[in-house]
């Protein structure tokens, strides 16, 4: 085996062991995002009287989690 191709191997190697972090890390985030399964808080007698629309959860979805890209 010649000095390039072992060269290329040892690259393709690292390639794939950073793929793999990369896919743990993402894990892990997505872990800590999960739902938990604690109860959720209710704002509906805060909110009593006011609507909201679909549009108004879509712009508070962008809102938030815009720049996120999981």
């Amino acid at each position: 085996m010649g000095h390039a191709q072992s060269s290329n191997l040892d690259a393709l190697h690292k390639l794939e062991t950073i793929e793999k972090e990369v896919r743990e890390l993402k894990l892990s985030i997505l872990k800590k995002f999960a739902p938990t399964g604690k109860k959720t808080a209710s704002f509906r007698g805060i909110l009593k009287g006011v609507g909201i629309t679909d549009a108004d959860i879509s712009a508070a979805k962008k809102s938030l989690y815009g720049k996120t890209r999981i």
